[in-house]
Order: structure tokens, then C-alpha cells, then sequence
């Protein structure tokens, strides 16, 4: 992580790191249909579910976008009840693609829940180092290291000395970026060390200790590689954002060629708050089946604490938010990315909400997300 990134002395900030400054070529994006399509699924949810859909009033928000108060929001979208209530760009249009970063690593879990379901996968306690005897033996052995797994990586606990958070960290995902094969830096870290500073996985809430590493899911996705014999792209493809409707999509890619599964994937709001009503649909969309309801809801419970306020799933972050015009505490798991990239489900609600930002590396980027989450749309918003 770059010194403009480091994490925030005071207790509850974090900043998510995203790209390096030069990030690889990208896919050439491929042929999209009309945008109109995603909306008119929504819609027809919505009528089938026989309820109006009655539009939010966020103009106060909108003001203060537009005062500069708050700053670099690209786009706000609220669906309730399968019904899309409000959609407003702030920057771009309805078919910009959105660099939401760190964002991609629930969609590499939704992925993973796919080769799982596809019976690709064994499950998520199968240990990572068999799927790379190319690239043995690896710096730093440690029996420790061989007992790795899928689980590890997604809930971003494994024993590896890994941490973006840290500028010193073995692991810093900056330096990764500087080598060729990702991968092979991934697995040539020592383990960790646990002490009074770093507490031990069995002291800490599910057992396991949080440590926030882009590596892991950049791992994951060379996995799905050799598990599906099919390009990360052309897998998601198939199996996730065609049956979505989805089909303007650009995927960054490693220096190996491999998509990069840890950042950087761009789609439009739109999509990106399809994938959000795909799981608060739990896994369905349009009536047809995409992910299995036992992942969705397997990849939103906590395995792990972040901090007393902030748990974390299978690359899913979970989190109470407290609308500030009631103080009744809502329960949600989102995505999020550096800039404060929010995609939100608040499965009490029936809710998804999507905010993208360009607040890169800033102080307070995800505080002001957030407070566009309580301040103004949890307000505006009545179960």
C-alpha cells in the first residue's frame, strides 16, 4: 500500500487499497447491449412482486454532491423490493464503466461459489499449494504453509505474512505488483507471527485472525483457472454475467495473463447493482438459479473480526449502519473498494444501494460513503 494509503491511526477507519499506478492492459471490453435491459429486469421484478415503485427523495443528498460537500460521487442507485427507486449519475452516464477496486474480490467470491456448486472445486477447505506443483518449492518453508486453504484466502486469515495495511508487511500487495508472477510471490511469504501485538487466530472472534491481503484472492483466481480449464473471463462469463444480462464488462489482467481477481474490474452501476439484487434474491435472478442459496448465504456470515464494529465473510464485508433520522441499527454486507466504492444489500430492508467514487487514497473516502448510507438513504427509506 502506498504511504497515501495507510490505515488510519484512529480506531474504525481503513482504507482498502486498489491498483497499483500503472495497472496492467485490460481486456478489450466486450460488445454490450443496451443498458435498458438491466432496468427493465428490475421493473419486471417489481411488477410481479405487485408493488409501486415509488421513488426516494434525496434531494438534500444531491445538494450536497453537487456544493462539493461531498465529494467525487460518481453514481447513486437504490433498489427496494426488487424495484429500482432512485438512480442518479453524478459523474459519467448510466453506461460508464466504474472502477470500484477492491470490489472485485466479492465478485471472485461469487466465482468461487460457482466452481464449488459446479462441484469444480472440493470445497473450501481444499488446501491451496497442491494446485501449484509448478511452481515448487517455494522461499520461506514452513509446514504451516501446506495447510492453507480456498477458506483461508476468502475470509483473509491465512498464516501468510500478508498485510496491505502495512507498509512494512512482507506481503504489501505493492510489492507484488512489482514482480512478474504474483502467484509465486504469494506463496513464497513467510508465515506470520502472532504475539500480544498480533494476537493468535484462537484468542480472536471465529478463530481466526484478520489480515487484509489482496494476494489471496489474486491466488483464488489462478485456482478457478486450473480448477475450471477455462480463463477467469471467460468462466465469469459463462456462468455468472451472461445469465445476468451482463456483457459490457473489462477485466484487468496480471503479468502472467491471468484476470486479476484481487481489483480493478470495471462494470456499469447498473450491473454492479444487479449483482447486489442477485444475492439479495439469494443466488436467483429472472427466476433462474446462478449461485446456490447455500453459498450466498455461507459467504455473508461473519468468519472473522476486522475491528468491534466490522465482520468479515467470504470476501463480503458485514457491518450494522444506523440511519441518523430514527437511530434503528440496519444490518448489511457489502462490497467495497478504495475511493469508498460501496454495493450494499441490507437484507432487513430488501434493500440494495450502489455509490461509486473516485475518492482514491483519500482520507475519509469510505466515512463519507457511509454517511451518504446513514444520513441520507436509510432516512429516506420505510420497511
Amino acid at each position: 500500500m502506498r504511504k497515501s494509503e495507510q490505515i488510519l491511526a484512529r480506531e474504525g477507519d481503513y482504507i482498502e487499497p486498489g491498483l497499483p499506478s500503472n495497472p496492467r492492459p485490460e481486456v478489450v471490453p466486450m460488445p454490450s447491449s443496451t443498458c435498458l435491459v438491466l432496468l427493465l429486469l428490475l421493473l419486471a421484478h417489481a411488477a410481479a412482486a405487485g408493488q409501486p415503485a415509488t421513488p426516494l427523495d434525496l434531494k438534500t443528498m444531491e445538494a450536497a454532491i453537487q456544493s462539493g460537500e461531498l465529494k467525487k460521487i460518481g453514481s447513486v442507485l437504490v433498489a427496494q423490493h426488487g424495484q429500482l427507486r432512485y438512480e442518479k449519475y453524478f459523474e459519467g452516464e448510466a453506461d460508464t464503466l466504474r472502477d470500484t477496486r477492491s470490489a472485485t474480490k466479492s465478485v471472485t467470491s461469487m466465482l468461487i461459489g460457482i466452481a464449488l456448486d459446479q462441484k469444480l472445486l472440493s470445497g473450501v477447505d481444499a488446501r491451496v499449494f497442491p494446485f501449484f506443483a509448478d511452481k515448487m518449492p517455494v522461499a520461506n518453508p514452513n509446514p504451516r504453509k501446506a495447510k492453507i486453504t480456498i477458506e483461508d484466502f476468502l475470509t483473509m486469515s491465512s498464516i501468510l505474512e500478508c498485510n496491505d495495511w502495512n507498509d512494512f508487511s512482507r506481503g504489501n500487495e505493492e510489492r507484488m505488483y512489482l514482480v512478474d508472477d504474483w502467484v509465486k510471490f504469494v506463496l513464497d511469504l513467510p508465515v506470520r507471527g502472532f504475539s500480544t501485538l498480533y494476537p493468535a487466530p484462537s484468542t480472536r472472534p471465529y478463530g481466526r485472525s484478520f489480515s487484509y491481503c489482496t494476494g489471496g484472492p489474486v491466488t483464488l483466481g489462478e485456482i478457478l483457472v486450473r480448477a475450471t480449464g477455462m480463463p477467469v473471463q471467460d468462466f465469469a462469463q459463462k456462468n455468472l454475467f451472461g445469465p445476468l444480462g451482463i456483457d459490457k464488462v473489462q477485466w484487468p489482467l496480471t503479468a502472467t495473463g491471468v484476470a486479476m481477481t484481487g481489483g480493478g474490474l470495471r462494470l456499469t452501476s447498473r450491473e454492479l447493482l444487479t449483482l447486489a439484487e442477485l444475492y439479495a434474491q439469494d443466488g436467483t435472478w429472472n427466476g433462474r438459479r446462478i449461485i446456490s442459496e447455500q453459498w450466498v448465504k455461507r459467504s455473508v456470515e461473519p468468519h472473522a473480526q476486522i475491528d468491534e464494529h466490522t465482520d468479515y465473510g467470504y470476501l463480503w464485508w458485514l457491518k450494522d449502519f444506523v440511519s441518523t433520522s430514527d437511530g434503528n441499527s440496519h444490518r448489511a454486507y457489502f462490497m467495497s473498494g478504495n475511493g469508498g466504492n460501496k454495493i450494499a444489500v441490507f437484507p432487513g430492508l430488501d434493500l440494495a444501494v450502489v455509490i461509486t467514487s473516485t475518492n482514491y487514497n483519500t482520507r475519509g473516502m469510505h466515512e463519507q460513503t457511509e454517511k451518504i448510507l446513514t444520513d441520507y438513504v436509510l432516512p429516506a427509506i420505510h420497511p
